[in-house]
């Protein structure tokens, strides 16, 4: 249930977002109008709108507010553009990208995951975002190619096989470096066939990418 005090606590972030003069205002809006709250465990309700990491399931976690709003701002995603995600985890980031317009197909490799995430989804009328239980380096080969990849895990290096399933034209944002140390988000740009180009966006944290399914 969303209350007036979630809602109010929900504006009192995206002010506080807004502030840095960093994000998008369309995805503002956007991280303004989602329940971020019913993406987590009711126990953790009350901080839902604190711009923190949080722990879900299958020792992951949902993105901080501030990560979400970055990502998606510089993913640039324009009305029925085709959005693959690696790693749905709780399903909010899948959200944000599809109230922004773009038609979402979304990887994950933990069964329990999949599953709450596509309930929570179908609960907030947002069950047409396509959700996939398979091993999220191999993306979605049979969807390809999409105008915008998102990964929500940090890999060691750029997987070959996503770079392969990007538009030309098309933008991927991915969290790079090796375990245990620093990461930098990259943003990778389809240039032509054989070419892409890559921005590093700043340091970030996230969980390992890691290969294989969780039953």
């Amino acid at each position: 249930m969303d209350t007036y005090r979630h809602r109010g606590q929900r504006r009192q972030l995206i002010d506080e977002l807004r502030a840095t003069g960093r994000f998008s205002e369309k995805v503002l809006k956007v991280m303004g109008i989602i329940p971020r709250h019913a993406f987590l465990e009711s126990g953790f309700h009350g901080w839902a709108y604190r711009d923190e990491a949080f722990p879900i399931d299958c020792d992951q976690t949902i993105s901080q507010p501030s990560t979400v709003a970055w990502q998606s701002t510089e993913l640039q995603v324009l009305p029925r553009q085709h959005v693959l995600e690696i790693g749905t985890g709780s399903g909010y980031q899948a959200a944000v990208l599809s109230v922004l317009g773009g038609r979402v197909f979304t990887v994950e490799r933990h069964a329990p995951l999949y599953k709450k995430a596509k309930l929570t989804l179908k609960k907030l009328r947002l069950d047409h975002i396509r959700c996939f239980l398979r091993d999220g380096n191999k993306g979605l080969p049979e969807f390809a190619p999409f105008d915008r990849i998102m990964a929500t895990a940090g890999a060691e290096s750029v997987p070959e096989k996503l770079k392969e399933q990007l538009k030309v034209g098309g933008i991927m944002i991915i969290p790079v470096g090796p375990e245990g140390k620093e990461q930098r988000l990259l943003k990778i740009v389809r240039t032509s066939k054989d070419n892409w180009t890559e921005e590093d966006l700043g340091s970030c944290q996230f969980v390992p990418f890691a290969q294989g399914l969780v039953k």
